[in-house]
């Protein structure tokens, strides 16, 4: 009897010591000297007056480091946690591409079928086929959402919700550019792609993110939401700095898909630990999810399904930020190393995105190839002698989405926008100085005898035309020519310009008048309006019909005159 108990106890100390141990390794967390070093990184942060951020440490299927700093709400001063609640904004696009993948996967969709296919609504966009790889990859050409957003309308509640979008996306006839032509960001793509998933899988977009992920991972503090008035428990308010105070700064953008996420770095860890330790899913859906795309040309992209896939520090990495109101959010993945980062900011401060990089110079081991040689190596220069070879360049060029730069000639150099030293290279071709593979090729139009430029970079996915376009001083007559309503179809959206003591003016009724900058007579520049640049677009009489908004990644968006 006595030697029962003996057992017995001795039974309960071993089993006291497994659950310890158990309990210790789950608890792993990081040496104090370099938690010391990771608290240092957000110091900046680490106070109770202001917003801040959260961060984590994942490796192997661990969060060996989570902590907050600053606070979740100024109006209560509840401190940041690891368990505070963040809107993800952008980073939730990988859980649509992943969904995509569990569903491609199961053999219930294919992703090179016409997105049309499970969206019959939508526009055939002029024939021009849109595939779901397209939306997946960012190379559909469809306008953004969240851009268009302003011209339509909000509804009475000010928020943009899934709905409202779909009904913006609805009325869109006409693309930004040709589909797998390029790699163009836009919130639209998975704004649609959480339809399809709703589509294929017969249940709401929420329903099945919760029931396919997150539920087998464990995340239980994680949901997708839009609805703007569903409450939600240890939320991080956002805020954003205007004139050395801290504002609430309200989010309004309610869709699925694109964002809509709700969660904390404890569940996120888990999702961190998932790609390359999956248990939502198999290893051949986090493949299919992290293979970058193609254009059609065949050139590869970064940018696979929800996550950007690149090299960093000799190792693969997979990386997606967002930022929406004042959330500023951002994760990072090593597979090989099995080791992951995320930080969550909401102090609406972009300096969040850099503690990822500084993250990782502290974990992870520096792998890449150093090539000596790339720091005295450059490109070819040759000496002009003649300066009316740099001189008959000089003039102002513009393109069609209203990229512009001035370039000028002093001192025997020529420059860009006044402060850039362009180096010649060859005829006609010159570098910027400070950054050699940024190259202007200039050359006269044979057919019209003007003067263009060709800007290329390794940021573009192509090269930017130009045409340098004369000082045109517009007569009263000639501004009288622009005035009136123009009309958009695809938003039923009017903008109205007139003319003022020799000026003219745009605006609509949710916007005051701005002055317009006319560039020659058919670019027009606005500052602080909801247009900043239009191509205006005549009749084969010369009278005007109409604009064209083109600016930055948008394009051919046709107002028609009234």
């Amino acid at each position: 009897m006595k030697i029962k108990v003996k057992l017995s106890l001795v039974s309960k100390l071993l089993f006291l010591l497994l659950i310890c141990t158990a309990i210790t390794v789950k608890a792993q967390a990081l040496p104090d000297s370099t938690a010391a070093k990771v608290d240092q990184l957000f110091s900046k942060w680490n106070n109770k007056t202001t917003p801040g951020c959260v961060a984590g440490v994942i490796q192997g299927d661990q969060l060996v480091y989570a902590r907050g700093f600053g606070l979740a709400n100024l109006e209560d001063s509840t401190i940041n946690s690891p368990s505070s609640i963040y809107y993800m904004c952008s980073v939730s696009k990988q859980f649509a591409g992943y969904a995509i993948a569990l569903l491609a996967n199961q053999g219930k969709m294919n992703l090179d079928e016409d997105m049309r296919t499970y969206l019959p609504w939508m526009s055939d966009f002029s024939g021009k086929k849109i595939t779901v790889r397209n939306l997946l990859n960012h190379t559909s050409g469809i306008r953004d959402d969240i851009g268009l957003s302003p011209f339509f309308g909000l509804g009475t509640d000010g928020m943009l919700t899934q709905d409202l979008a779909l009904r913006i996306l609805k009325k869109q006839r006409t693309l930004n550019f040709s589909p797998g032509e390029k790699f163009s960001y836009s919130n639209s793509n998975y704004v649609l792609l959480a339809e399809i998933v709703k589509k294929v899988s017969g249940k709401s977009f929420r329903s099945f993110v919760d029931s396919a992920i997150f539920k087998p991972l464990g995340m239980t503090a994680s949901a997708f939401i839009d609805d703007h008035s569903e409450v939600i428990k240890n939320r991080a308010a956002s805020y954003q700095m205007d004139q050395d105070v801290y504002r609430n700064a309200v989010q309004n953008v309610y869709t699925l898909g694109d964002g809509g996420l709700f969660t904390n770095i404890e569940d996120m860890a888990k999702w961190v630990s998932n790609f390359y330790q999956p248990k939502a899913g198999t290893a051949n859906d986090i493949t299919l999810m992290t293979t970058p795309g193609k254009l059609s040309d065949g050139k590869s992209i970064t940018y696979a399904m929800g996550i950007d896939v690149n090299v960093h520090r000799g190792h693969k990495r997979f990386i997606h930020n967002g930022g929406l109101a004042g959330y500023r959010t951002v994760i990072a993945i090593y597979p090989e190393l099995k080791t992951g980062f995320l930080v969550f900011g909401n102090a609406g401060d972009g300096e969040v995105y850099n503690k990822i990089n500084q993250l990782a110079e502290l974990f992870i081991p520096d792998k890449s190839i150093k090539d000596n040689q790339s720091a005295i190596l450059n490109d070819p220069v040759i000496v002009l002698k003649d300066s009316m070879e740099m001189k008959k360049w000089v003039g102002n060029y513009i393109a069609v989405n209203g990229y512009k730069v001035s370039i000028s000639y002093k001192s025997g150099k020529l420059y860009a926008n006044n402060n850039s030293e362009l180096a010649p290279e060859a005829a006609g071709l010159f570098h910027m100085r400070a950054r050699s593979s940024v190259k202007y090729k200039f050359s006269i139009d044979p057919k019209t005898s003007q003067a263009q430029a060709s800007l290329s970079s390794p940021v573009l996915a192509k090269n930017i035309g130009m045409l340098r376009i004369p000082d045109a001083l517009l007569s009263k007559a000639m501004l009288q020519g622009y005035v009136g309503t123009y009309l958009s179809d695809e938003l039923e959206c009017a903008f109205k310009i007139e003319e003022k003591e020799n000026s003219l003016w745009m605006s609509n009724k949710g916007n005051d008048p701005v002055r317009i900058t006319p560039a020659g007579p058919d670019h027009l520049f606005m500052e602080g309006g909801l247009l900043n640049h239009v191509l205006i677009k005549r009749d084969a009489k010369g009278r005007i019909k109409g604009f064209e908004f083109n600016s930055g990644d948008t394009s051919g968006w046709i107002f028609r005159k009234i």
